[in-house]
């Protein structure tokens, strides 16, 4: 665990062999099938099966190890003596809030070697984001999230998405709200109770 570095959301080096790393299967069956001629057609079938499954990972990969990564997280921050007031799980990382000590744990799913614990203070603010576009009745939104500044970067973590535009009254929007503001709230509260503490 980093405690107090600055906060990376993407690891560089684990990014490039998250990429690479699957294409090395399909590059050697594909020079295997140039080198021996008569096995062509064999090592042309594994190549594409090895090409459907690099496909399969670079699309859902990152949630599964993000989700593994998850569970560790919990056990390894209660070693060592973080107190999980408030988890919130998005879709791409997690955030978890010490309102004892004012700190914050962040783990993100293309830096999920790293699980990042920083003390609240370093936080310079922190906003609910709707994403609403359009006017009128055609006003809506596909996302809600809520967003934070921390070490100059700023972390959006969705607490709804879709892949259709919902109107800003329904009930799918108004919760995504809601969880938005709530976590604000906490973020802000854990903050003002960590400025006394110290």
């Amino acid at each position: 665990m980093q405690y107090n570095q600055k906060i990376k959301k993407v690891n560089g080096l684990y990014l490039v062999l998250y990429i690479f790393v699957p294409m090395i299967p399909v590059a050697v069956t594909v020079l295997l099938s140039l080198l021996i001629p008569e096995q062509e057609g064999r090592f042309a079938g594994i190549s594409a099966l090895l090409g459907i499954a690099a496909f399969v990972w670079w699309m859902a990969g990152w949630k599964l190890v993000l989700n593994m990564k998850k569970k560790s997280m919990e056990k390894k921050l209660d070693t060592a003596g973080f107190v999980r007031n408030h988890t919130f799980n998005s879709d791409k990382s997690t955030i978890v809030i010490d309102a004892q000590h004012g700190d914050i744990a962040l783990l993100f799913c293309f830096n999920p070697t790293a699980i990042q614990i920083a003390s609240m203070q370093k936080i310079t603010r922190a906003w609910v984001d709707d994403c609403a576009h359009g006017s009128g009745v055609m006003r809506g939104s596909s996302c809600v999230r809520f967003c934070f500044e921390i070490d100059g970067i700023t972390v959006k973590v969705n607490t709804f998405t879709s892949n259709r535009r919902w109107r800003m009254d329904s009930n799918y929007i108004l919760t995504g709200i809601s969880k938005a503001d709530m976590m604000v709230n906490e973020i802000n509260r854990a903050k003002q109770a960590g400025q006394q503490a110290g």
